[in-house]
């Protein structure tokens, strides 16, 4: 009994010994975003300069589309209270909604500068307030005229050159929702995240309240491909001269006669281009959309010689009889071209195929497709209407590192924030430790628990506001300590300090349900912060 008192014993000062070394960090990265009040003020000029903005009506769309009573796949937990964040206690509606700045405006606001956090429109950001300069920050919020209500926030992170702290020059506004003062001069807070900024200057006022002076990003309109990129006359007259059939079946009107303008304004070079990227179009309408998947596998070679024969010099014109002679070989579906089928092609410069490569409602539905794979079922119709609102949606919800992430905010076209999301989806198949590259959970374990989305902002009793993403199984983890139900952030689940066996580095939570009826029966909460940055 001797020698298993004292193993027991050996275990549990290990535990308390991982335990405050896990604390002692903590405190350390709360020090080190205390230590920013003393530094050096920089000056940081950014440019500026973009399009129009989205109306409000998508700006003040709901995004709560996870979830009601209860989470997908016959789990019990009422997935919207993990988005009350009741664990802050009772807080007062401030009844206060503030109408969206024009972009372009210029404006002095106190920040909240937050390591391990990107705030996006439209997320929510709770903040329990304890050091007395962000209690500063919030009473100037309350009590300012211009923009009422409204803090700024930005990621604040440590260069990994020359261990630094840095700012990130782009942020986002946050509008306090509810908040409330507590007994020790604490203040909980809840904030809605509304518009993009850079930030162009920073200083601290004489009451110790960080601010800093501010410019609303112009966020440009969703591009659409244009109508007459796809049209009813193919756009070069000697596609269709070199078939005298084939020019009566066109049956062309007079406004084929404009396409010589058009043909006439092309260089060489890019009629060549443009002939070339016609021929490409009819040959993915011949053999691509008409043939199954099986009968790809079986094409066979022209009857004439290939497009780039030897006998056609490279610069001749292929004519459209010797497109349309290239068919499938025996065995495989027929084609039944009608007159408008064979009419529609690209009037404009490119084939309608490239204009859809950046066309937002397009790369919105692939998305949202995508998006809904990785977590289940959501109501994405909406966003879909509305690709602005949707690239933030899922930037703000996507499981990837907070570097990853910060990208995705500074990304202005929209455009090009989907097409960035959509390739972070597909590269997305595994959850790493940033500090040893243990392999943590695959894609497949993600798990929705919050009417937020996969991934979500829950702040600690000590202020520190952690981004986790809900996973239902995990590897290389171990526990510390016993179970705890105090200041939960899943009502119903205690919480357990997990950290990576390999590195020790705390990688986040295990929860685990105490009622019996509750299901899952437990999942972990995986730290943004602490996820590799392995996207390409």
């Amino acid at each position: 009994m001797d020698e298993e008192d004292t193993e027991n014993n050996n275990n549990n000062n290990n535990n308390n010994e991982r335990r405050l070394m896990l604390l002692e960090r903590e405190l350390l990265q709360i020090e080190q975003i205390r230590q920013l009040d003393s530094e050096e003020l920089e000056i940081e000029e950014v440019e500026h300069g973009h399009q129009s903005s989205d109306d409000d009506d998508a700006r003040q769309f709901d995004d709560r589309t996870y979830g009601g009573a209860s989470a997908p796949g016959g789990y019990t937990f009422n997935t919207s209270l993990a988005s009350m964040h009741s664990y802050l206690g009772e807080v007062e509606d401030t009844h206060n909604r503030m109408a969206f700045l024009d972009g372009g405006v210029i404006l002095n606001v106190p920040l909240f500068y937050l390591e391990g956090v990107v705030l996006f429109p439209e997320a929510t950001l709770p903040l329990r307030v304890i050091q007395p300069n962000f209690i500063a920050a919030v009473d100037r919020a309350l009590r300012q005229v211009e923009a009422p209500y409204t803090i700024g926030v930005v990621r604040v992170y440590r260069d990994t050159d020359d261990g630094r702290i840095r700012f990130a020059t782009t942020g986002t506004t946050a509008e306090i929702r509810q908040y409330r003062r507590l007994e020790d001069g604490s203040i909980n807070v809840v904030t809605r995240g509304q518009q993009r900024f850079r930030l162009k200057r920073r200083w601290i006022e004489v009451e110790g309240a960080p601010c800093g002076e501010i410019q609303i990003i112009e966020e440009d309109l969703p591009l659409r491909t244009p109508r007459d990129a796809v049209g009813q006359l193919t756009p070069l007259t000697n596609l269709s001269a070199s078939s005298t059939s084939h020019s009566k079946l066109l049956d062309h009107d007079s406004d084929a006669l404009s396409d010589d303008s058009f043909e006439s304004e092309l260089s060489l070079t890019e009629r060549r281009l443009h002939t070339s990227a016609l021929v490409s179009s009819y040959r993915s309408d011949l053999f691509g959309e008409s043939t199954s998947s099986d009968d790809e596998k079986f094409m066979c070679e022209p009857e004439h010689s290939s497009l780039h024969s030897t006998n056609n010099r490279s610069d001749e014109v292929l004519p459209m009889k010797k497109v349309m002679s290239h068919r499938p070989c025996r065995g495989a579906k027929r084609v039944n071209y009608s007159l408008r089928s064979l009419r529609e092609c690209p009037r404009a410069y490119w084939p309608n195929w490239v204009y859809q490569m950046y066309d937002s409602y397009t790369l919105a539905q692939r998305l949202s497709d995508m998006w809904k794979k990785v977590v289940g079922t959501p109501n994405m119709e909406t966003f879909v209407r509305k690709p602005g609102l949707l690239s933030f949606h899922v930037a703000s919800k996507i499981p990837v590192s907070e570097s990853t992430r910060q990208e995705l905010l500074e990304i202005d076209g929209i455009s090009y924030r989907l097409r960035r999301e959509i390739q972070l989806l597909e590269n997305f198949d595994q959850i790493k430790c940033r500090s040893c590259q243990t392999l943590i959970a695959n894609r497949s374990d993600m798990l929705v628990m919050s009417t937020d989305g996969p991934l979500g902002a829950y702040v600690n009793p000590s202020g520190y506001v952690h981004e986790i993403m809900t996973l239902l199984k995990a590897n290389g983890l171990a526990l510390i300590g016993v179970p705890t139900e105090e200041y939960s952030w899943f009502p119903g689940y205690a919480w357990t300090v997990a950290y990576c066996a390999t590195c020790e580095y705390q990688m986040g939570w295990l929860f685990t349900a105490i009622n019996k009826k509750l299901k899952p029966r437990s999942f972990w909460g995986i730290r943004s912060s602490q996820v590799a940055d392995d996207t390409r």
